[in-house]
């Protein structure tokens, strides 16, 4: 099993520590550092100043939001920062949810997210291979594109620039057994959200019949601690605000991920806290279990432990948000 580094994507603003941890996580010997977005700083840009300041570690996104960019801008960007780094670049997308999608791309979600995200990968997939101009005859992505208010005048293209690699691995956030299952079919890699190795069944049956070489690449809270519950903390602090507030109370794909992981009742209430206002209850809401299985906090020998776990199932990849050099170095030595 391979370490990743995710830091995330940022807050109030840029993380002063964000290229000194990359590069230690290069030095400990790391594989692979990721960034991500969400309605703030993109996923693109910090990666290339990390690239920058780094030589040898892969440089992914998890995830780059499907509806923040064209297929076409996003295999530029991935081609452009795949050249940059000497072939470093791992793509990861995400169809993101319908606030994200509608209230800040002003898009609309598609009705048929399978297809829209089959389409996307369609796209990056032509773009990157430039076997032919890239064609679509698509209902979410068509290229050329010929609605009703087209000119006639798109006529397919090929990118201007060679792509380094043909073969860029591609990676999808996915979380419903649907997608998960599309994910095997269509890509490279799985980026799964809340792994807890003990129940991968939550996922459907595709877990159990990976394609070889398929990556398997959850993010984990790791945290060296000697108190636990004071480690969950900002743990519960993160799965409050995406259970209960980043989605609708009808329509959120992490509160339903939680409910289908045996907390059903949990997630609701999470949802009603934090919808009223009370997000301190919120958080205090979320039960310590269900972070802990998520995540890997405690003394160096717990984590050592419970690491074995992690490595018995399908991970590939553990990507690690680690807010400090020790627990790197602790979960580097743990891995080696």
């Amino acid at each position: 099993m391979r370490l990743g580094l995710a830091l995330g994507y940022w807050g109030r603003g840029p993380s002063a520590d964000h290229v000194p941890l990359a590069r230690e996580a290069e030095r400990l010997g790391y594989d692979s550092v990721w960034t991500a977005e969400s309605w703030g700083s993109d996923a693109f840009t910090p990666l290339a100043w990390i690239a920058a300041h780094t030589t040898r570690i892969r440089l992914g996104t998890a995830v780059a939001q499907m509806a923040a960019r064209s297929p076409t801008t996003t295999a530029m960007h991935a081609l452009t920062l795949d050249h940059l780094s000497g072939g470093r670049m791992l793509l990861g997308l995400g169809l993101s949810g319908p606030q994200v999608v509608e209230g800040w791309y002003g898009r609309p979600f598609p009705r048929s997210p399978l297809t829209a995200t089959r389409e996307y990968v369609d796209v990056v997939r032509q773009v990157l291979r430039r076997a032919a101009p890239v064609a679509v005859d698509g209902r979410f992505h068509p290229l050329p594109y010929r609605g009703p208010d087209a000119t006639g005048l798109g006529k397919p293209l090929k990118p201007i620039t060679h792509p380094l690699r043909p073969d860029l691995p591609v990676l999808l956030g996915a979380e419903g057994p649907k997608n998960v299952a599309q994910t095997t079919r269509i890509a490279d890699g799985w980026l799964p959200l809340y792994w807890a190795p003990s129940r991968p069944e939550v996922y459907g049956p595709a877990v159990h019949d990976l394609p070889a070489g398929f990556l398997v690449a959850p993010m984990a809270q790791v945290r060296v601690c000697a108190d636990v519950a004071a480690g969950l903390l900002p743990v519960k602090a993160m799965l409050g605000f995406y259970i209960g507030g980043m989605g609708h109370a009808a329509r959120n794909f992490h509160a339903d991920l939680m409910a289908r992981m045996g907390y059903a009742d949990e997630a609701r209430r999470i949802q009603e806290l934090f919808l009223s206002g009370r997000r301190e209850e919120a958080v205090r809401a979320v039960p310590d279990a269900f972070a802990d299985e998520i995540s890997l906090v405690g003394p160096r020998e717990r984590i050592a432990e419970r690491l074995e776990s992690w490595r018995k199932g399908p991970v590939t990849d553990l990507l690690a948000l680690a807010p400090d050099p020790h627990t790197l170095r602790v979960l580097a030595e743990l891995n080696s």
